[in-house]
């Protein structure tokens, strides 16, 4: 399966008083790294991604945090993201926290690929990935 990785320092307005991470941030994080993995196995930002494939999104449906060592402010950290399960409609993502080698922080996403209800353009629909995007996904192509 496709994995992309970005390294960055954790800034202050991540953090709590006590200078650690605040927890809802990390779900930031990873949604982030969320959409760099997408872009970078389509080659297309997200703007370019949804005009293309005529999608509405990839909600997150179910998501997931272990919370091993905290991260705090200046710390420089790896998020390692990588695609477990690419389903017809829906596929789910494992991100990494690396400090000095250690993992801090596991994440765990699923997410269902979305369009426009055609029934109702306000709602949104599941809709099958894309062969093509699919394939990327799982790193086959």
């Amino acid at each position: 399966m496709l994995k992309n990785s970005r390294t960055f320092i954790i800034e202050w307005g991540d953090c709590d008083p006590a200078q650690i991470v605040f927890y809802p941030r990390y779900f930031a994080m990873f949604d982030h790294s969320t959409t760099m993995l997408i872009s970078a196995a389509s080659k297309l930002t997200k703007y370019q991604l949804f005009q293309a494939y005529d999608v509405a999104g990839y909600p997150m449906v179910d998501t997931q945090g272990k919370f091993h060592s905290p991260n705090r402010f200046g710390d420089t950290v790896t998020i390692e993201s990588e695609f477990t399960r690419v389903g017809t409609s829906s596929f789910d993502i494992t991100h990494r926290i690396v400090k000095d080698g250690k993992v801090t922080v596991e994440g765990f996403e699923k997410r269902v690929w979305v369009g426009r209800d055609p029934n109702d353009p306000s709602k949104i629909k599941s809709k099958p990935i894309p062969d093509n995007l699919a394939k990327l996904f799982r790193g086959e192509a």
